[in-house]
């Protein structure tokens, strides 16, 4: 191999990498002109002085949409294996029992008097 020959495909190997760095780049501004855009959303519903219930559900689905791209795409999860989904569903899971907890004991009065 010649350096020549070495040199170009050194060359190559900068040019792919620029690209590459170019192209996550522009995903990590996309993904912030994302969270930014369901911040001002968030704030602009917040305005409106919905009933509680719509704005607690609004404001779970704009956070899990929010946490979703993080993970995502900052925390490099979009790529994972397997494994993580699992754990990432037990998560879900438990986070899901924790929500229906107070739903059930509040249902039959057990902590009103």
């Amino acid at each position: 191999m010649t350096s020549d020959h070495a040199a170009e495909i050194d060359t190559q190997s900068a040019h792919d990498h620029a690209v590459d760095i170019d192209r996550h780049v522009r995903i990590y501004i996309t993904v912030f002109v994302a969270l930014m855009a369901l911040t001002i959303i968030t704030v602009a519903i917040s305005r409106f002085h919905p009933p509680v219930p719509i704005a607690v559900t609004v404001a779970l689905l704009v956070a899990t949409i929010k946490g979703s791209l993080v993970a995502c795409y900052f925390m490099h999860l979009i790529s994972e294996k397997k494994l993580i989904y699992a754990v990432l569903a037990l998560t879900v899971v438990f986070f899901a029992a924790l929500l229906v907890l107070p739903i059930a004991t509040v249902s039959n009065g057990f902590w009103i008097h």
